[in-house]
């Protein structure tokens, strides 16, 4: 049995795909982060043999047997000087799957590993899995926590789930240990969960999103924060809101953490997503805000309005006007790289530094939540930028 001569046309063509250095686009500028032009995954980063059956003669039209949809939301982390995305991958049969790709780069050259990841099967009724965010914690594991989405067995709504947060561990991104879904007591449902870096009072510390349903947040009102003393059994009973979701703002429908928050020296930074609701329909957008390193529960610094939105092309795809992350790594040297997916289709990088990030962050206006409050916050801008021009030009 041979290998169909077909394989060979499309692996030299994703070969010239995976081969292709990315470049910052130059038409961007906003001094907060640069954009590269290129996707750093997209399902044409995806292996041949996922998808073919390469035999020639049991599929002489070399015909797709188990295509792949998209590529999005991935976790990321840098280890051993090499870059790892965990990517979410849709298939055509619209089940995700994780699988990790690897790069001596942190904006291209990403391939995928031979197989996807395989958690270990300790839940009968979890239908789909997606969207893990890569911790490495002080205690020695890499945690991935992710939605493990279930039906919905008590509506008659065949679109009804129920969403929870899985909770993975690794220590080089082969091996995992599933734990026990994160349990908390007061709220129905979890999503876009994140485990902190860091022991906070001795226990381990996630950022929530309390939920009453699958869709809609219903009484939660922003991202919840929250403790536990043990994570082979993570059980959180209080969960306090940091960033709020607010009326006529971008967190307005929902609002989740996103990446792994960095530390720096004036607070934790998060990189997070707003929703809000348009004639369209729902927009994701990128926001950042900061919070106290003692207590990363309570936000000492929220800039007005988002960081990240879908431009150009990235408005377009599954589920279009939509940008989303949960990953991002942190150099040494402070260089930033932030992952984000556009439209549900497709995985981006931008690049910024800490420095930047922190300026952003604490030197960004707040939102004073009224128009006629955002224009005397605009004119104020205006007036002085004004005045150092006449100074400068005359």
């Amino acid at each position: 049995m041979g290998i169909h001569p077909k394989y060979y046309e499309l692996a030299a063509r994703q070969d010239a795909l995976l081969a292709r250095k990315n470049e910052v686009d130059e038409s961007f500028y906003n001094g907060i982060y640069e954009r590269f032009r290129y996707p750093v995954l997209t399902r044409e980063h995806a292996p041949i043999y996922w998808q073919y059956d390469l035999c020639e003669e049991t599929n002489p039209y070399f015909e797709e047997r188990l295509g792949i949809n998209a590529v999005m939301n991935s976790g990321a982390i840098k280890l051993n000087d090499k870059y790892y995305l965990v990517a979410r991958v849709e298939g055509n049969d619209r089940k995700s799957f994780f699988a990790v790709a690897e790069s001596d780069s942190p904006v291209d050259g990403f391939r995928f590993w031979d197989k996807p990841v395989v958690l270990p099967d300790t839940c009968p009724e979890e239908t789909n899995v997606y969207d893990m965010r890569l911790t490495q914690h002080e205690d020695g594991y890499i945690y991935g926590v992710f939605c493990s989405e279930s039906k919905d067995l008590q509506s008659n709504d065949l679109s009804a789930a129920v969403a929870a947060a899985g909770i993975v561990r690794t220590k080089d991104l082969r091996t995992w240990e599933r734990l026990p879904n994160l349990k908390t007591l007061h709220s129905p449902q979890q999503r876009n969960v994140v485990l902190h870096p860091e022991f906070v009072d001795g226990k381990y510390a996630f950022y929530t999103r309390p939920m009453d349903d699958f869709i809609d947040t219903g009484s939660g009102g922003g991202i919840g924060f929250g403790l536990c003393d043990d994570i082979t059994n993570a059980v959180i009973d209080e969960e306090k809101i940091t960033s709020q979701r607010k009326y006529h703002t971008i967190t307005e429908v929902k609002n989740g953490a996103g990446a792994v928050p960095i530390r720096t020296d004036k607070g934790w930074i998060h990189v997070a997503h707003g929703v809000r609701n348009t004639a369209a329909g729902l927009r994701y957008v990128i926001y950042a805000f900061a919070t106290d390193l003692k207590d990363p529960s309570k936000v000492i610094a929220e800039p007005s309005g988002l960081l990240i939105g879908p431009r150009g092309a990235e408005r377009v795809g599954d589920v279009s006007n939509v940008v989303f992350t949960n990953g991002a790594i942190a150099e040494e040297d402070g260089t930033v790289y932030i992952y984000y997916a556009s439209s549900d289709t497709r995985m981006h990088v931008a690049r910024t530094s800490i420095d930047r990030l922190t300026d952003y962050v604490f030197h960004t206006p707040a939102d004073p939540l009224r128009s006629a409050d955002c224009v005397r916050q605009r004119c104020e801008l205006i007036e002085n930028n004004l005045e150092l021009l006449r100074k400068n030009l005359c």
